[in-house]
């Protein structure tokens, strides 16, 4: 096995390697973590509503371990269904206004289990090239052929529908707002062709969930374009600050599922405590607006004075803030100086973004206040500076 060396030397050599790194959570502060002894304003994490140590949710999962127990004890289709179960899929039903819901372990999951039950061999997934790697990886599992059209490039995916028309099943999948850029996808476009080539749309609202929609239902409801969705993709583990991912669709959507979505079926199935700490959040997240709202403002601020800064932020209006610096060695020195400077920043390199697109990947909760976001941007801009990545 030698070989691994070898490949990991280039990896290095080309700043490409990665480590784990421990880190933990600052308790009554979700807003800060704990990273080689030292507490840092935490800036890498999706926990966008600040929901991660909400009391109420940690009440709901400690009352749900002493009368469910730890684990669920075996998949959902055995006898891991629990009664939290079905409570969650009941609400889901009801915030989402669909037919049927089914909950997954994770959003990972989810994606590879729905689209590898969707379609096979002789059908075609047309694939937004910046889809997060969860829908590359069950495009990949369902043996369909993968059309991947240039990010929101519309003209670009028309042609590819006209080139594959004649597959048996077509399915268009994308991202709502796109992990690594912040920008939102063109859903009412994609909406337009999904009906003019007679295709399936799915739309992953991972992070989107909680932040768009009178009450967090995402961004295809925002734009009131949710009965034209047919595969509503979302996870708990961002907005939600819990764990799992959910599908909402028709009635006959989910019975397939239950019958064709591998990681659903062969999968123990998640902690009751989880569950249930999961109806709590989407409570919370229905309930309390105002998360949203100072979420808004935050954005809004940061952007603001990074762009004012001169720095290439990209566009969107998400809590997803990308700072490019172009090559991998900035990027990882960056990621470092502000860690001297007492914040946790990530350095995201390819494979996970484009080659040439090295960025610091800012993510914004609710937790900031406005003095600490106009502190961190000051911090930013002298090591922007000293890095070459801003001139004088």
């Amino acid at each position: 096995m030698n070989w691994m060396e070898k490949e990991l030397e280039l990896l290095a050599d080309a700043s490409l390697e990665r480590s784990l790194h421990a880190s933990s959570s600052v308790s009554g502060a979700p807003g800060y973590t704990v990273h080689r002894e030292k507490v840092l304003l935490n800036m890498s994490s999706n926990d966008y509503l600040g929901l991660s140590q909400h009391p109420a949710i940690l009440e709901v999962m400690s009352e749900a371990l002493l009368t469910e127990g730890v684990g669920s004890g075996a998949s959902r289709l055995v006898t891991g269904n629990r009664l939290p179960y079905v409570r969650l899929e009941e609400a889901l039903v009801d915030w989402q206004n669909c037919e049927a819901a089914l909950v997954f372990a994770n959003g990972y999951m989810a994606n590879s289990g729905v689209i590898s039950a969707l379609v096979g061999r002789g059908d075609v997934v047309f694939s937004d090239q910046l889809n997060h790697a969860s829908i590359v990886d069950g495009i990949v599992l369902s043996r369909a052929e993968h059309a991947r059209y240039r990010h929101n490039d519309m003209e670009h995916l028309r042609t590819l529908l006209n080139k594959y028309r004649d597959k048996r099943r077509k399915l268009i999948v994308t991202d709502a707002v796109f992990s690594m850029d912040g920008d939102q996808a063109k859903l009412d476009e994609l909406v337009a062709l999904k009906h003019e080539y007679g295709a399936m749309l799915m739309v992953d609202e991972a992070h989107s969930g909680g932040i768009y929609g009178k009450r967090g239902e995402g961004l295809c409801h925002e734009l009131g374009l949710q009965n034209d969705v047919d595969i509503h993709m979302g996870t708990f583990s961002k907005s939600f600050g819990v764990y799992g991912a959910y599908i909402c669709g028709s009635s006959t959507l989910i019975r397939w599922l239950v019958n064709k979505a591998r990681p659903l079926i062969y999968s123990t199935a998640l902690p009751p405590s989880i569950v249930a700490g999961i109806s709590k959040a989407l409570i919370l997240v229905q309930e309390e607006h105002w998360r949203r709202e100072r979420l808004y403002a935050a954005n809004r601020l940061f952007r603001f004075l990074l762009f004012d800064a001169g720095f290439n932020i990209g566009g969107g209006d998400s809590p997803i803030v990308p700072l490019i610096v172009g090559d991998n060695d900035t990027a990882l020195r960056f990621s470092s100086a502000l860690e001297e400077e007492g914040i946790a920043a990530v350095a995201i390199r390819p494979p996970t973004v484009p080659d040439g697109t090295a960025r610091i990947r800012f993510s914004l909760s609710v937790v900031h206040t406005d003095t600490e976001l106009t502190n961190v941007v000051a911090r930013i801009h002298n090591i922007g500076l000293r890095l070459g990545v801003l001139s004088s």
